[in-house]
């Protein structure tokens, strides 16, 4: 029988030296564990700081040899493509053309790294006039999503991209429907074999803020919660999470990952299933911001809430720390 305080004092005994703290850790956080995002923009000789974003650029396509390279040598795996091209119209059809930017920057990719595992986001907000995430049926002055005319749409998305060569696909816009008809798009066109990451919990969030800057896809009018979460609701997201398995998903992912990390767990523990975690754009950038005026260490900050995304189930993280998250790993 224990008695007194033998337990504590094992467990300060654990935690005296840095070799045992790193013996014993529950959670190990790696670069396999990172998936990075990259914003790709028409023309040449491109690369712009995203001004909401401090250290994130828009590339051009022959530029991005410069950032993959430093993804490769920092043993990061994979790679989540957005593009932002120089036409947009009504139909987003940049987004499904043979020679749309995403279609190109894939093909750049996969013939100059074959050895990086190439993401697409599969959505129209960055490729509308419009900026929401598919088909607008309007009457009147009033206009919304038009559910399925989107999944046509988003079925001829995904089949250009894995004609260009694309890994996985990501359907980030939240319709209904939408792994059911992409999986049978991507299976009928014969890419049986392309998995999809499903932004399955979605929320309409504050968040994502400078992503819609550094994507240039705000919406242009309205917003998008009538197809996006309502960020009070957790048992909603193992609904949508137990509708995206059902129709295919083989990975499904919460979005964002801080203001979420409960909903992170209850998904891993309700589906045990391989689950994604974003830590968006505003995640990212409250961080860098605080770190510029030296209020925080950043490096430490940054480890602590990647591994806290971790330790709450998530099997991989997007992140835009991803660059520097994997530097300091590797210098211990």
């Amino acid at each position: 029988m224990l008695t007194g305080n033998f337990p504590q004092l094992r467990l300060r005994r654990l935690r005296k030296n840095e070799n045992i703290r790193r013996m014993v850790r529950e959670t190990i956080l790696t670069p396999n564990d990172f998936i990075y995002p990259i914003f790709v923009v028409d023309g040449e000789n491109i690369k712009e700081e995203i001004p909401s974003m401090p250290g994130q650029f828009r590339y051009s396509i022959d530029r991005l040899p410069e950032i993959l390279s430093q993804v490769e040598e920092l043993g990061i795996p994979a790679v989540i493509l957005f593009g932002i091209p120089s036409h947009k119209d009504e139909l987003g059809s940049d987004s499904y053309s043979e020679r749309g930017i995403i279609q190109r920057a894939v093909r750049k990719i996969k013939q100059e790294f074959p050895n990086i595992y190439v993401i697409t986001d599969v959505c129209f907000c960055e490729y509308t006039t419009h900026g929401h995430c598919g088909y607008l049926a309007c009457s009147g002055e009033v206009c919304d999503v038009d559910n399925d005319k989107t999944l046509e749409l988003l079925k001829k998305q995904v089949v250009s991209h894995a004609q260009a060569g694309a890994d996985m696909v990501a359907p980030s816009g939240m319709m209904d429907g939408m792994i059911k008809a992409i999986r049978e798009a991507l299976d009928g066109a014969g890419f049986t074999d392309i998995p999809i990451m499903s932004y399955a919990a979605k929320y309409a969030s504050a968040y994502y803020g400078p992503f819609r800057d550094a994507a240039e896809s705000a919406p242009a009018f309205g917003d998008r919660r009538s197809y996006q979460m309502d960020p009070a609701n957790s048992d909603e997201a193992l609904r949508e999470v137990a509708l995206d398995i059902k129709e295919g998903a083989d990975i499904v992912m919460v979005k964002p990952a801080l203001a979420y990390l409960d909903v992170i767990r209850r998904v891993k523990d309700t589906f045990k299933y391989p689950t994604a975690a974003y830590n968006v754009s505003g995640e990212y950038s409250m961080v860098k911001a605080a770190a510029l005026k030296g209020w925080v260490d950043e490096r430490r900050i940054v480890l602590e809430t990647l591994t806290s995304i971790k330790r709450a189930g998530a099997d991989l993280i997007l992140t835009y720390h991803a660059l520097d998250a994997a530097r300091w790993l590797r210098e211990g």
